[in-house]
């Protein structure tokens, strides 16, 4: 992907989780059912790294079900932190820090092989480019313990004719279909104002393929969440060397 493309992709989401964070954290204290049937699968005293923590929704719901291990939860938008700091029982048990998953170093400060479970729930579709995805899934192996787990869901919004209709053309923003990569689509979003947000929808099979290529097996795979249980590709990741 053409580096000023890139950078523009970034800058949308930038701006909208900048501008909407406070509208987006509203829609997003619920745990989607998809995690709720993924939460007794983490052991209680398993150490977890949450990326994409958002108002840390899912970092409570862990808690609740009396989580003992350690929780540090990941996020770029500083809003959304401020949203998981008030709700988290931040201290020994829980941590929470802003971090830019396209950055080369987000991952250098964590300790290599050292979390049970790693999760990243409805993150993933923020992330430009299949150079950045491929580098993306070999960090999260390196900091995968070899036991351990990576829970990940991807949005399936095409599967919605109610999003599908939210698809607006790439000149929208001053770009054109053939500077985005196949799967990438621009979303609008109208609550508390117009805004835009950069997505990749993420197949089965590209997942799959991405999960092979950085070292991975996958151990699971459903769909759940939504009206019809399909708005989110649901897999489980170990590590091929288990």
């Amino acid at each position: 992907m053409n580096p000023d493309v890139f950078g523009r992709l970034l800058e949308i989401n930038t701006q909208f989780y900048q501008t909407f964070a406070q509208d987006f954290s509203a829609t997003r204290y619920q745990v989607q059912p998809g995690v709720r049937q993924l939460l007794p699968t983490i052991p209680k005293d398993a150490r977890v790294l949450d990326l994409g923590c958002g108002n840390g929704s899912f970092g409570v719901a862990l808690f609740e079900r009396g989580h003992v291990g350690p929780y540090h939860g990941m996020d770029f938008s500083a809003g959304l932190l401020d949203a998981a700091r008030s709700q988290l029982p931040l201290g020994d048990a829980a941590t929470v820090a802003q971090a830019d998953f396209t950055s080369p170093a987000w991952d250098a400060a964590l300790p290599p092989a050292h979390f049970d479970a790693i999760t990243a729930f409805a993150t993933l579709h923020h992330l430009p480019s299949a150079a950045l995805h491929a580098d993306f899934f070999r960090k999260v192996r390196r900091l995968l313990a070899p036991d351990g787990r990576f829970l990940l869901s991807n949005w399936q919004f095409l599967n919605s004719p109610r999003w599908r209709a939210r698809v607006q053309p790439w000149e929208t923003v001053g770009l054109s279909p053939e500077d985005v990569e196949p799967g990438d689509y621009l979303l609008d979003w109208r609550r508390g104002g117009v805004g835009y947000r950069y997505v990749h929808h993420f197949s089965e099979t590209e997942l799959a393929q991405l999960a092979a290529e950085s070292g991975f097996r996958v151990v699971e795979t459903f769909h759940s969440d939504g009206r019809e249980g399909n708005l989110a590709l649901y897999m489980v990741w170990e590590r091929k060397d288990k």
